[in-house]
């Protein structure tokens, strides 16, 4: 889930997120019976019809956006999933908000993710969480975070904190 803030195009503002899997992950990354805790490095991919830079309007309620990354177990090391993401801006103003909601497919089942995102471009990638709000399979029951910080370069890591119990 998972969705860093860049620029949007129409939206003015971006944010890459989280993660979703479909190769086995390591032994340190397996889910366990009660807490799980893992890092993943997501990689954003180009989509079809991205817009280019140039003349950009400002955002209005209901607007969104989608995007997905690549999910690596090491910055620029070996892939081994992707995820998928929309954002929708759903408060204009000061502070203006996105709400970004993400689908994460894990070995033995789905992590969904949401998370309340400043809508404002800023210098650098913020630091933000992402809540586990559920899943399937394995992870049925599954809550906890997923904590997104820069990872240099085209990257973002992503520590997940997955509860099981």
């Amino acid at each position: 889930m998972l969705p860093h803030l860049r620029n949007l195009g129409a939206l003015g503002a971006c944010l890459t997120a989280a993660v979703a899997l479909t190769a086995p992950l390591p032994a340190s990354a397996a889910p366990a019976q009660d807490d799980e805790t893992f890092t993943l490095f997501a990689r954003e991919v180009a989509g079809q019809g991205e817009e280019t830079e140039g003349e950009q309007q400002a955002p209005d309620i209901g607007d969104s956006f989608a995007f997905a990354d690549d999910l690596y177990q090491t910055k620029g090391g070996e892939k081994v999933g992707r995820d998928g993401v929309t954002c929708t801006v759903v408060r204009l103003g000061n502070p203006g908000d996105l709400l970004c909601v993400g689908t994460f497919v894990v070995p033995g089942g789905h992590i969904a993710g949401q998370a309340l995102l400043p809508l404002q471009e800023t210098e650098g990638t913020p630091t933000f969480d992402i809540a586990i709000t559920g899943g399937t399979g394995d992870y049925e029951a599954a809550r906890g975070s997923i904590h997104s910080t820069d990872a240099g370069g085209d990257y973002q890591k992503l520590e997940f904190l997955v509860h099981t119990d």
